[in-house]
């Protein structure tokens, strides 16, 4: 009952955020390109979509796509499969990746969650990048937090043994939650007794985004989360 609950609320609010031409004209024009759509139906097909058989990285929750596209351009050796439900930021990404010919970069424009679950095959992914997801910052509102122990499994069961899932958040009382509810899935080990310190060697690069420099400059405290399948 309790997988139920989880799965049937939503964990995001479809915002009418304002769209600029450039981001409406990319959805128009590239979408077709770059954009693979929702089917629960259907697995994906890695090597096909890429035309390689390259790690696969999975971001969710990507904003305005500014960490997604660096990771990118400076990881030509990985693959990033971008999933968010916002259509500006899907637009600006979809622009970013055009103009920049990123052939190692795909979206999905639909729920993470759902297409986790639905679309993504067992055992098939190197790592799950979850940066700054809506932190539902009301007590009587923490069930819509993306992370819990339901999510989590799945994630793990899309993991190949090795791969890692990295959260982010500036939000403390939610980065408690993540590293308990992390903690708590056997299959997952961390290489920190805590939070992921700042400047190692064993957490993938990360861009730093204008959210994240907004938070800094207004003092908010970056606490990092960094696990990794082991079984």
């Amino acid at each position: 009952m309790e997988e139920v609950f989880h799965r049937t609320i939503k964990s995001f609010v479809l915002r009418s955020g304002r769209i600029t031409k450039l981001q409406q004209h990319a959805l128009d024009n590239y979408a077709q390109l770059y954009c693979i759509p929702y089917d629960a139906d259907k697995k994906l097909d890695f090597a096909s979509i890429f035309g390689n058989s390259s790690p696969i990285v999975i971001e969710i929750g990507f904003g305005d796509g500014e960490a997604t596209y660096q990771m990118a351009e400076r990881n030509p050796d990985m693959n990033y499969l971008a999933m968010d439900v916002y259509p500006p930021g899907v637009g600006a990404l979809l622009d970013v990746i055009h103009t920049k010919h990123l052939s190692n970069v795909r979206i999905v424009h639909h729920d993470a969650a759902e297409v986790v679950e639905n679309m993504i095959p067992d055992g098939s992914v190197s790592g799950f990048h979850i940066f700054f997801p809506d932190p539902w910052q009301k007590k009587r509102h923490y069930k819509r937090r993306l992370i819990n122990s339901t999510f989590v499994a799945t994630l793990v069961n899309k993991l190949k043994e090795g791969g890692y899932i990295y959260c982010v958040t500036d939000w403390e009382d939610y980065a408690h939650q993540m590293q308990e509810v992390l903690r708590g899935e056997k299959r997952l080990s961390s290489p920190f007794e805590g939070f992921a310190d700042k400047g190692n060697e064993i957490v993938p690069w990360r861009p730093q985004t204008k959210f994240e420099r907004k938070g800094l400059a207004v003092g908010r405290t970056i606490f990092e989360s960094y696990f990794v399948k082991t079984c």
